[in-house]
């Protein structure tokens, strides 16, 4: 027999399918890991297929060394998936296939943790007693101990002594067995089960949802309307027809708080995927969905690659979030893999926001999908009331302060009722970046072409890019200058003002600096929704999907902050972040308020949000992105070229260029945009990036975009790295 075998090397001189021969009375199944001989050393592999017969001479083929598992790892849906993601992206078996399997399980770097269980073999108590001598007390008090319903071994033999467990099996009274013990990721996350009477809203949503009218179906439903409860009735009527549900969130953040809710409604039945578990725990969980003890999955992005079968719900939480898109190979898109997945179990798919994409709102109005709104919150309390402020006004005025007179004085306010409130600045760090006075000379990262953030905790310059850290200049490199600025502001610098302002307030900060540990997420939130802090200053990580009933306020440091970039979304997603932020305030009986500080208080953009108005947004960015040839009414892509070597990068993106050139003049009306550049960050972690983009329209764009998968794959140059983008979600 031969088997068919993808071996883990991601390099494209290998991306094909090798064969090799099967020893005789090797229990070898589709779907297994298998070690085999490749060229000089030993590999792992995949078994894709099983044959009788080799295309190859048999004489010539090479044995396998070893197969890794008792049972195959990678499923029929799994090499489905597999196959959809590869073709549909243009990625690598290996690539894909390690999607599908957890990278601790590759090279067997985590393995099962098992222990030694103590049990009664049956004998009755007082007949054990009997075979007990009299000053035999260790063995009574071991005996009393495992009818109690003690068992642990290790712990057994620590109080009692090794002796008398000996002695005890040996009477026939007591035997051992080896049991595996999972690892539990966030074991001290505890929901509290609610019974929640459906508003006719959410019982509308879960109707037209089940009745399965589209595949898909948006709910469109303000913060605070209830959508996790329609999520979890759904899983729940699933699970009653003996079928399984994924669960997706934009970012770990979110996740401890979805857990909660899910273990007070299905207990053990929930697992847990995403990269911020530990090596182990990721192995247990991933073996608990592949045995079916767990139904359920929740996690981020990856968990759509979950060895689940039966599935017939996917939600995607949030689904407007970027971080649903993959920006490292294989570059996919995690509401397209979703849909793709359904389809093989008839599965639906829920996308749900209080602030849709505007690609996803657009499918819904057209009738690709179904669309649900509700506008009401479940308490039927207002959304929080917005107040403006110009701090062009607040600067004529001679204040210097982050905080306007206005936001200064409701969270006063809201500190003397001992209500709570959130400050959010989407920029962590002290300040933006370094400057010397006397040159104008910014510090920058030695690797990447981007200023460096002062750190004011770490005493330190950090690049956001590649993480580099850097002492802080006491003299300028360039005029030996000693006096410097801090430019812009970030999370830190907030923390300090308002601790300068409120003294005895406890000020919690979330950012990437404050969450760099498993458990610092979990932490945070549950301190502050215990009330143990008064206020929370943040990043984009508390604006979404948190339920703290003591908040009254937030506070929106700098609304400009993402106006201004150079991409077409910038609008979009300021948009959202404004309802999201705004949507944690006034969530119980205490009403909310929102206080937003700006230089453009005119910006129709904040008009939009401060007045929840997502269909006027949509109606004017829908007509603005058809006017210009955008997304939805457009493909953007982007073939990125990088490497450390400059002139290889501008070689190799110049011969890409004039490919797509010569297509574009083959198919010119299917090119609204073509233009080549070095990209806005023109190095990151010293290696040249340069860009073409390029806007498609027409019937002819997936036509056109396997064209350029194949332009970029047939000029490959040594020493760059190339590859094409399809509506990226950053263009730095």
């Amino acid at each position: 027999m031969i088997a068919k075998v993808i071996v883990d090397i991601t390099h494209s001189n290998v991306d094909k399918i090798f064969e090799y021969i099967i020893p005789e009375n090797v229990p070898l199944k589709k779907g297994m890991r298998v070690v085999v001989p490749f060229g000089p050393r030993f590999i792992e592999g995949f078994v894709v297929d099983i044959t009788e017969n080799s295309e190859y001479d048999y004489n010539k083929l090479k044995q396998i060394s070893r197969v890794l598992d008792k049972e195959p790892l990678l499923s029929d849906t799994a090499f489905k998936i597999v196959q959809f993601v590869r073709e549909k992206y243009h990625a690598l078996y290996s690539e894909v296939l390690r999607l599908m399997i957890p990278a601790e399980m590759r090279g067997g770097r985590v393995k099962e943790i098992e222990k030694t269980k103590v049990y009664l073999t049956g004998v009755e108590y007082g007949v054990a007693v009997s075979q007990i001598k009299k000053n035999a007390t260790n063995q009574m008090d071991l005996l009393d101990a495992v009818y109690s319903g003690e068992s642990d071994y290790t712990e057994l033999a620590q109080s009692y002594g090794y002796q008398a467990l000996k002695a005890l099996e040996k009477k026939g009274i007591i035997f051992f067995e080896k049991e595996q013990v999972n690892r539990v990721p966030y074991e001290f996350v505890e929901g509290v089960r609610e019974d929640f009477t459906l508003t006719e809203d959410q019982k509308r949503a879960i109707d037209v949802i089940s009745s399965k009218e589209k595949d898909v179906n948006l709910i469109h439903g303000v913060t605070g309307c209830g959508k996790t409860e329609i999520y979890l009735r759904l899983i729940e009527n699933e699970l009653k027809n003996g079928k399984t549900a994924i669960f997706l969130v934009p970012e770990i953040a979110l996740t401890p708080q979805m857990v909660g809710h899910l273990r007070a409604r299905f207990a053990d039945l929930v697992a847990i995927i995403h990269s911020g578990l530990s090596a182990g725990e990721r192995f247990d969980e991933w073996n608990r969905l592949k045995k079916g003890e767990a139904k359920i999955v929740v996690g981020a992005r990856s968990a759509i690659f979950a060895p689940l079968e039966n599935v017939g719900v996917i939600i995607v939480d949030e689904e407007h979030e970027t971080s649903y898109y993959s920006e490292t190979s294989p570059r996919y898109s995690t509401i397209e893999v979703a849909k793709f997945r359904a389809k093989l179990t008839n599965a639906k798919v829920v996308l749900g926001s209080a602030t849709p994409s505007v690609e996803s709102y657009y499918k819904a109005k057209s009738g690709e999908y179904g669309l649900i709104e509700i506008d009401k919150r479940i308490n039927k309390m207002v959304m929080p009331a917005f107040e403006i402020v110009d701090m062009k006004r607040e600067v004529k005025k001679g204040s210097r302060s982050l905080l306007s007179t206005a936001l200064k004085e409701e969270i006063g306010q809201a500190l003397n009722n001992k209500n709570q409130v959130i400050l959010f600045l989407n920029r962590r760090g002290f300040s933006a970046y370094y400057q010397c006075l006397d040159c104008g000379y910014v510090c920058k990262c030695n690797t990447c072409d981007v200023s460096l953030t002062y750190h004011k905790d770490e005493r330190a310059l950090k690049c956001h890019y590649c993480g580099t850290k850097y002492q802080v200049p006491v003299s300028c490199p360039e005029c030996g200058g000693k006096h410097f600025k801090l430019g812009g502001v970030g999370t830190e610098k907030v923390v300090e003002e308002v601790q300068k302002e409120y003294p005895n307030a406890k000020i919690l900060r979330m950012d990437n600096d404050t969450t760099s540990t498993k458990e610092a997420h979990n932490a945070i939130l549950s301190q502050f929704k215990e009330g143990k802090a008064d206020i929370l200053v943040g990043t984009q990580m508390v604006a979404k999907g948190h339920d703290f009933p003591a908040v009254v306020l937030v506070g929106i440091i700098d609304a400009d902050q993402s106006m201004y970039f150079s991409d077409y979304r910038s609008l979009e997603r300021t948009f959202q972040l404004i309802t999201q932020v705004a949507g944690r305030a006034g969530r119980d009986k205490l009403p909310g308020k929102v206080v937003l500080q700006t230089y453009s208080p005119r910006h129709y953009i904040l008009n939009f949000a401060t007045h929840y108005n997502y269909k006027g947004f949509f109606d004017y960015e829908i007509s603005v992105r058809q006017a210009t040839a955008f997304p939805p009414f457009a493909t953007v892509l982007r073939i990125m070229i990088v490497s450390e070597v400059e002139q290889k990068a501008k070689t190799c993106a110049r011969t890409l260029y004039n490919k797509v050139l010569d297509l574009k003049k083959k198919e010119e009306d299917a090119f609204a945009y073509l233009n080549g550049m070095k990209s806005p960050i023109k190095k990151i972690e010293n290696k040249f990036r340069f860009q073409i983009i390029a806007r498609i329209v027409g019937e002819k764009q997936e036509e056109i975009i396997q064209s350029l998968y194949k332009i970029v794959d047939e000029n490959k140059l040594v020493g760059v790295h190339s590859y094409l983008e399809v509506n990226p979600t950053n263009v730095y």
